[in-house]
């Protein structure tokens, strides 16, 4: 059945630089004409936009269900590395990613996962080597390899990496970044393999070196990791290399806004509007060759109308010339799917908790603790006096260094435990099976019966996120691969918000303690994190 519709409104044409009123018209699915007119609604028109990197499964949605509250807010398409369900499924989890995305009008552009396991210092519940990757690739798809978190791979030529990147150059397919804090020869060096872009800049001296070698620059602010303050001024000073995205995304802030936001920061920063949506909807589109058009004729009816540039608030959202979205209402339907996970943990007792501190390394005293930073996946490593009690290392709220825990999810083994400060916590605890990259059970606390209880009820889910605290206990079941939920998005998000605020109610000043935690067990991010393997020195690249 064929159709044919006409919208009428201010045409902001991006490349060109000038906003006309026009009528577009659409038929089959295509944009037919865009006509110039002499009247036209004071409403805007535009190319829809398209987060550049992020990991759907940290919207703790199936991707049919993140679809659903991103196109009311505007966005027609991800650059989406699945290497999250990758790490606990393997290519079995891409798969089902590909064609869950398929089963709701949106556009999944997923990538090839490089690096699964992120690292040879943590237990997944997979691996996907190069000819996988060339597999991958080969797919229709499959739009790109995604971020090469080895850069140390990278720097040293490791056989298994360049396979990869190469098969990626054969493929003719981009190759995504990841390397924090590279700067100089070394940056030089890693961009000159063939890596084009990198979200992980936290300083804008960084983000200009690596743009000096050629290399695009994804300007980024999520949930945890928040970029935007940092980097924002690259908008205008390099219009034409950089874009926009969230990495990881929690369910309630996605429910909130998502790349309309940072648009309307960044008006608000005084920037030129047409550099802002060139970095939001036209950049991803030429970098990763994306066929979704860019509001031209012949182009796939992948459209938005917004009431104004300066808070984009979205009027209408167009996939395919479908109308997904009006006025904040979604109208993709909710798609029921099955679960698929990768679990086998036994219950935890508090026994298993306890540390003397002969067990844990010391210098002069003095025990290595995980500084997390708000906002940052980048952490500090601090030597700090110990707190010691009956012969066993414990929590101190005192001097807020509390007591962190990896419990492997794949098999049976004794947990690896650490410290860690700044979460704040006054009592109780929090767990998570959302723990980067390989996702085993990740916990932290103030006494070990409230974590041991933290720990056992995402145990029972078979993944989730728990709260405990003196009075009361709370869960939200993670089904699909321990990392997502495939029930009503806007529930998730809602029963999210209630253990969210729960964990800030421990006594936390963390804008998203659930995200800074699921952050603490990435190794590829320094200087000092825990695996289940034990503490990790991001610096020297090894275990303590």
């Amino acid at each position: 059945m064929s159709t044919h519709f006409k919208v009428t409104g201010q045409y902001v044409d991006i490349l060109g630089k000038q906003i006309f009123p026009a009528i577009v018209t659409i038929e089959d699915g295509i944009i037919a004409s865009v006509t110039s007119c002499t009247e036209a609604p004071n409403q805007y028109i535009l190319p829809g936009f398209i987060d550049s990197h992020v990991h759907v499964e940290s919207s703790m949605l199936i991707p049919s269900s993140f679809a659903r509250i991103a196109v009311t807010h505007g966005t027609i398409g991800t650059i989406s590395d699945p290497h999250e369900i990758a790490n606990v499924c393997g290519m079995e989890g891409v798969h089902y990613m590909i064609q869950n995305g398929k089963k709701v009008p949106f556009h999944f552009f997923f990538g090839a996962p490089s690096c699964v396991p992120a690292t040879a210092f943590e237990t997944a519940g997979a691996a996907i080597d190069s000819d996988q990757v060339s597999q991958l690739l080969a797919l229709e798809d499959i739009f790109y390899l995604s971020e090469m978190m080895n850069f140390p791979g990278v720097l040293y030529a490791d056989s298994e990496v360049m396979k990869k990147i190469r098969a990626a150059h054969k493929a003719g397919k981009p190759v995504d970044g990841h390397a924090p804090g590279l700067r100089g020869e070394d940056a030089k060096k890693y961009i000159e393999a063939g890596i084009s872009t990198d979200h992980e800049c936290f300083t804008i001296e960084e983000a200009i070196d690596k743009l000096s070698y050629g290399m695009k620059i994804l300007i980024r602010e999520g949930s945890a990791a928040k970029n935007f303050e940092a980097l924002y001024e690259l908008i205008d000073d390099h219009p034409h290399m950089m874009m926009l995205c969230s990495d990881d995304k929690h369910p309630d802030s996605l429910v909130e806004g998502h790349i309309n936001q940072l648009c309307a920061r960044a008006v608000a920063k005084g920037l030129d509007v047409f550099n802002i949506l060139r970095a939001a909807c036209i950049n991803p589109v030429i970098h990763y060759k994306l066929p979704t058009g860019m509001l031209l004729p012949k182009d796939p009816a992948n459209f938005i109308v917004v009431k104004d540039l300066v808070q984009f608030e979205v009027l209408q959202t167009y996939i395919k010339g479908k109308l997904v979205a009006i006025e904040g209402k979604s109208l993709i339907p909710h798609i029921a799917e099955e679960a698929i996970n990768q679990f086998d943990a036994s219950p935890i007792d508090v026994a298993h908790l306890q540390l003397s501190p002969k067990e844990y390394p010391q210098n002069e005293g003095l025990i290595p603790v995980i500084q997390a930073i708000d906002g940052q996946l980048i952490t500090n490593c601090l030597w700090c006096t110990p707190c010691i009690e009956n012969n066993l290392l414990i929590s101190n709220t005192q001097t807020d260094i509390l007591k962190m825990v990896v419990y492997n999810r794949y098999f049976q083994a004794p947990p690896k435990i650490a410290f860690i400060k700044n979460f704040g916590f006054k009592e109780g605890a929090i767990a998570s099976t959302v723990a980067h990259d390989s996702h085993n059970i990740i916990a932290i606390g103030v006494e070990d019966e409230s974590i041991a209880k933290a720990i056992n009820l995402v145990i029972q889910e078979k993944g989730g996120v728990s709260c405990v605290t003196a009075q009361s206990e709370n869960v939200l079941g993670l089904p699909v691969a321990g990392l997502m939920s495939h029930q009503d998005p806007y529930q998730v998000a809602a029963d999210y918000t209630i253990i969210d605020k729960m964990s800030k109610d421990l006594g936390s000043s963390l804008g998203s303690p659930f995200m800074t935690l699921s952050f603490m067990a990435l190794l590829v991010i320094p200087h000092l994190k825990l695996s289940d393997k034990g503490l990790f020195d991001g610096d020297q690249f090894k275990l303590f």
